[in-house]
């Protein structure tokens, strides 16, 4: 029993680390190990669209597809100060044409999600990583790991055997078998810490159907919690409900009572249930943010809620375990070569899975604070806003979601998994993010690199792991590649609006014959310069003298067009 790579775990994340290491280093033996047989039930079944291209990397899109699970084009929330019901839309409804299914990974997909069954998801990822070569031992349990120092020396299995590897990666998800035994310290920077109560139900009626298997999930606050709504399928749903851990203990009440009282409580969950026939499969979980100290050692790593869990208000779980398999995968195939610091590619991985999991824990604790309906939990929220120093004011609260900055090292803008976009769409309905962008309301633009340094960030593509330039300041990252290294240059000759923009249409000239592709990579571009003034490196200031730029709140790039002819 003696691998290249041992991984314990073998749901998305251990799929996800096998496939991508036998994909682009195809000698590598690669073994991973699951304590159950597949298929299973597992709870997080909603998905971010970040992870269509991770899969579609893998090559397994087309086998996820294949199994029809529905579209996820967003979802519908009863949250903040009203009690009106609002919608989160990763792709316009009224744009999304119908399409025979399966479909190919393009086009309107690419900005969709899906909703789906684990116990048919993750078996089909664990096949494919079978089918791309990886030692797959199912109904097998790692009892031990020998350690020497800060390095593993081997793993014993249920039987008695030793397995032995010169890489070892932890995808056991909470159990956390690896980090536990290496002696990994863990935190709980978030007052959040809630139990999940959830079953899976047959033939409840989705709330809305969008073209050919489109639809929302629904988000429902109960004044003591909130219930999430999945549809799995055609027939089947998942239907859960996360309370504070300790109003389940103040209450009194069994999960069950807990759980079967939500359902009822809230009209449209019980009106879209009317039909439906529970599978009794009742379960509960604790849903407490947390996150390792440390997400790697001498010769081993951790992926996925090995290394840390954010609440799944935001359902960006398996955003984080997909984003950190593709990372560990490619960091052991750069390790391999030999030819970059492995310091340097250690501290990279674990920075950015850190980070990843701290922004989705930040953006949760936000959107707890905004709901004035969780009348029950009143004294919850005031320490949540208390514990983060946030008095709820619009300022204030931008400001404090910013801290990590909106520009994150793999070239996008947000924070956690929301564009600053999304972020200020939701302030609609959270009522305190300011819906202003700095671009509508400014025409003057000074670069401002005071105090910062140059440093190096990891760039992972293609199965290998590269270095990439940015400056670094306040802990905050301004990495010079792609649009950011062109609005830098501009803005290094260029202060006004106009000039911004007319620099930017002639560095696009060669899309014209391509509107689609100039139509996504101008949107693109607002965004990056919209978040260089969000994270400070661009000063922006009013001349009245000059005329604004006038952008719709869409961000539909009607209003750059309308400026570009003008000019």
């Amino acid at each position: 029993m003696e691998f290249d790579v041992a991984i314990i775990g073998g749901g998305p994340g251990g799929s996800t680390t096998g496939t991508l290491l036998k994909k682009h280093n195809p000698a590598l033996r690669v073994a991973i190990f699951e304590r159950e047989t597949f298929p299973r039930d597992h709870v997080g079944e909603s998905q971010l669209p970040g992870i269509s291209a991770v899969l579609d990397e893998m090559g397994a899109w087309d086998k996820v597809e294949a199994a029809n699970f529905p579209i996820k084009l967003g979802g519908t929330y009863r949250w903040g100060r009203s009690r009106e019901l609002w919608d989160v839309m990763f792709y316009p409804i009224d744009k999304f044409e119908n399409q025979a299914r399966p479909a190919k990974y393009e086009g309107q997909r690419r900005a969709t999600a899906f909703q789906v069954d684990r116990a048919i998801y993750d078996k089909i990822l664990l096949d494919h990583a079978r089918e791309m070569g990886c030692e797959v031992f199912e109904n097998t349990r790692v009892t031990e790991i020998e350690r020497e120092g800060d390095r593993v020396a081997g793993l014993k299995l249920q039987n008695g055997e030793k397995v032995t590897a010169r890489h070892y990666v932890d995808a056991s998800g909470h159990a956390g078998i690896l980090r536990r035994a290496m002696g990994v310290q863990v935190e709980y920077p978030t007052t959040l810490q809630n139990i999940a109560i959830w079953d899976y139900w047959q033939n409840a009626d989705w709330a809305v159907e969008i073209g050919v298997g489109g639809t929302f999930i629904q988000v429902m606050s109960v004044g003591y919690g909130w219930i999430w709504f999945i549809p799995l399928g055609p027939t089947r749903t998942s239907i859960g409900l996360v309370i504070p851990a300790e109003y389940y203990k103040q209450s009194g009440r069994r999960p069950a009572e807990l759980y079967e009282k939500a359902l009822k409580d809230d009209d449209r969950i019980a009106n879209l249930m009317r039909n439906a026939v529970s599978e009794n499969k009742l379960t509960t979980t604790k849903d407490w943010s947390f996150l390792a100290s440390r997400q790697t050692g001498e010769n081993w790593m951790l992926v996925g809620e090995s290394g840390g869990f954010a609440d799944p208000i935001l359902s960006a779980g398996l955003t984080i375990t997909h984003a950190a398999g593709r990372e560990a995968a490619f960091t052991i195939l750069e390790l391999d070569r030999g030819k970059v610091d492995s310091a340097w590619l250690k501290k990279q991985y674990g920075v950015r899975q850190s980070q990843r999991v701290t922004n989705h824990m930040r953006f949760a604790d936000y959107w707890y604070t905004t709901n004035e309906q969780l009348t029950d939990l009143k004294g919850f929220i005031q320490k949540i806003a208390s514990d983060n120093g946030l008095d709820l004011t619009p300022d204030n609260a931008w400001s404090w979601l910013a801290q990590g900055g909106f520009i994150r090292d793999d070239l996008s803008t947000g924070t956690g998994s929301f564009s600053v976009q999304a972020i200020r769409a939701l302030g609609e309905f959270l009522s305190e993010v300011p819906a202003a962008s700095p671009l509508n309301s400014n025409n003057v633009f000074t670069l401002d690199l005071k105090g910062a340094s140059w440093t190096t960030l990891a760039h992972y593509e293609a199965g290998a792991v590269s270095k990439r330039d940015a400056y670094e300041r306040d802990g905050k990252l301004l990495p010079m590649d792609g649009l950011f290294d062109l609005l830098i240059q501009i803005l290094q000759r260029e202060r006004t609006s106009r000039g911004i923009v007319d620099a930017l249409n002639q560095s696009f000239e060669h899309l014209r014959s391509d509107p689609m592709r100039r139509h996504h990579v101008v949107i693109s571009a607002l965004r990056a310069w919209e978040a260089l003034v969000l994270d400070g490196w661009v000063a922006a200031s009013h001349d009245p003298t000059q005329p604004l730029l006038d952008l719709s709140s869409e961000y539909t790039a009607v209003g750059w067009n309308k400026y570009a002819a003008e000019s």
